[in-house]
């Protein structure tokens, strides 16, 4: 049954009493000087709908180590292959990873960013030939702290390790892409 069903005795009733809303005069005194208001109706319609609130930006993740995503001035970030890390109770313990795949100019400005809001403490860049199976050898390309930004090495095909601790302790993680540098 709708409710304007219920809802039609309720009415009916109400408009048999007084159509000042007053109750007749008592035989034992005056009426009140004042009455009550008589409540609202209720309403038959339905409440809105909720409205979605946007999901906040991602804070930093309980399950591991934030995406990183490496990108040349300028260029479309690419997402690197997650290595060694520890993070939280949990840790993953990698072999040197090829890394993804960007092609960039010698010297270019890299930056690294991450999907979360997750905040570095420190962290060191490093290559060496795509054809290395380890860092053995490596070179220096930055280390610092906060956003990482390095220089590319010069021409050739790199293994990058961006190696970053995250600030409050929340854990550390190892990063890699292979640079085609021209």
């Amino acid at each position: 049954m709708s409710h304007r069903r219920a809802l039609l005795p309720l009415v009916l009733v109400m408009a048999g009493c007084s159509s000042t809303g007053m109750p007749p005069p008592s035989p034992t005194g005056p009426a009140p000087a004042t009455m009550s208001p008589v409540p609202p109706m209720p309403s038959t319609s339905l409440p809105p709908a909720p409205v979605p609130t946007p999901a906040p930006a991602e804070t930093v993740p309980a399950d591991g180590p934030p995406a990183a995503q490496l990108a040349a001035e300028g260029g479309d970030p690419v997402t690197g292959q997650l290595g060694t890390y520890v993070w939280g109770d949990g840790g993953s313990d990698s072999p040197w990873l090829p890394g993804a795949s960007l092609a960039v100019g010698a010297g270019e400005p890299l930056t690294v960013t991450f999907r979360s809001s997750a905040a570095v403490a420190t962290w060191r860049a490093r290559s060496v030939p795509s054809t290395a199976d380890g860092p053995a050898g490596a070179s220096v390309l930055g280390e610092g702290a906060g956003s990482p930004t390095f220089g590319a090495p010069a021409a050739g095909s790199w293994t990058v390790e961006v190696h970053v601790v995250f600030d409050g302790g929340v854990g550390d993680a190892s990063y890699f892409w292979r640079l085609e540098v021209t």
